[in-house]
């Protein structure tokens, strides 16, 4: 859920996210933001939470807020390419964990220690770029990622996105084939979100492509690309798409991550993200938005309440 149900109205922003691979990079960062364009880095610049299992690094992560209000869920990827030596020396597609990372909180300050769940199949060769999302008309929580398939026979055959179920992100269903392009077509990462009576999803599949659909698990049909947009930007500029909406408006985000030219975040604003046209989207002007100091990689935006934003602050701000 994007919206809190308790009866404070939302007040900023929230943004966790990695910063790289270089040593401390792939954990887990905060940032803070009122206007959800300029952010300020929290806990001088230094990772807010750790992951001490698994790979020992975390990437991609993504928070959510339980649909009841009572806590918060934080989920990444479990992997760390900085102690695999680098790209390089990396089969990171198919010799990669099948387990998510996953922390709890019921405050966004206090939080659990890190827990690993394998959710991913057997023929999998990784688990990249989770998120989730209540499905409404099931009652429970849709968890989805990025996996190559038929690791064991060494070719990791592209990416593709698998989903599980959840009531409580403690016991799963079994993972299934949820998004796929082909064998031929890779798709690596998929962000969700729901407006008005409709879901959309983004997914990093050569282009940016975006889709709509009235159920999570029903059909979904093409809407446009980022190309067909007007703005310039296929899978070979940006990856990473994670969608936010702005707090009492009727606008949304969809940030992209200019890795090719290692550019940093890039926020796309809409009014209507149903709109085929272009004519409801823009890319900001660079003096319309900050990122801050850390170059911020693929991470996702989570709406606040004003006394969220203030014991966030209090406990990881700059004078501390």
């Amino acid at each position: 859920m994007q919206n809190s149900k308790n009866t404070e109205s939302l007040y900023g922003y929230l943004f966790v996210h990695f910063t790289g691979e270089q040593e401390d990079g792939e954990q887990i960062y905060f940032a803070l933001s009122q206007d959800g364009l300029h952010w300020k880095d929290l806990n001088r610049n230094q990772p807010v939470l750790r992951s001490v299992v698994g790979e020992q690094g975390v990437r991609d992560p993504f928070i959510l807020r339980s649909v009841d209000d009572s806590c918060f869920y934080l989920l990444a990827t479990d992997l760390s390419i900085y102690h695999r030596g680098g790209w390089q020396n990396s089969q990171a597609t198919i010799t990669g964990s099948r387990s998510l990372i996953i922390w709890e909180s019921p405050d966004l300050v206090h939080w659990s220690e890190p827990r690993m769940v394998e959710l991913a199949p057997e023929e999998a060769g990784c688990a990249w770029a989770p998120e989730a999302i209540y499905d409404e008309e099931e009652g429970d929580y849709l968890i989805f990622w990025a996996s190559s398939r038929d690791a064991r026979a060494g070719d990791g055959r592209g990416m593709h996105i698998y989903c599980c179920k959840t009531q409580d992100f403690r016991t799963f269903t079994p993972a299934e084939l949820y998004i796929t392009r082909g064998e031929q077509r890779t798709i690596i990462d998929t962000t969700m979100i729901k407006a008005g009576d409709k879901y959309f999803r983004a997914s990093c599949d050569g282009q940016i492509t975006i889709e709509a659909s009235d159920r999570l698990m029903g059909d979904w049909k093409v809407i446009s690309t980022l190309e067909s947009l007007g703005l310039t930007l296929t899978g070979k500029d940006v990856e990473g798409p994670e969608f936010f909406k702005f707090n009492g408006e009727e606008k949304w985000g969809l940030l992209v991550d200019q890795y090719s030219t290692s550019g940093g975040y890039l926020p796309i604003i809409t009014t209507d993200i149903g709109d085929p046209t272009g004519a409801c989207w823009r890319k900001p002007e660079p003096e319309e938005y900050d990122f801050g100091i850390l170059k911020k990689r693929h991470g996702s935006i989570l709406p606040i309440t004003k006394s969220e934003y203030e014991a966030i602050q209090s406990k990881w701000g700059s004078q501390q």
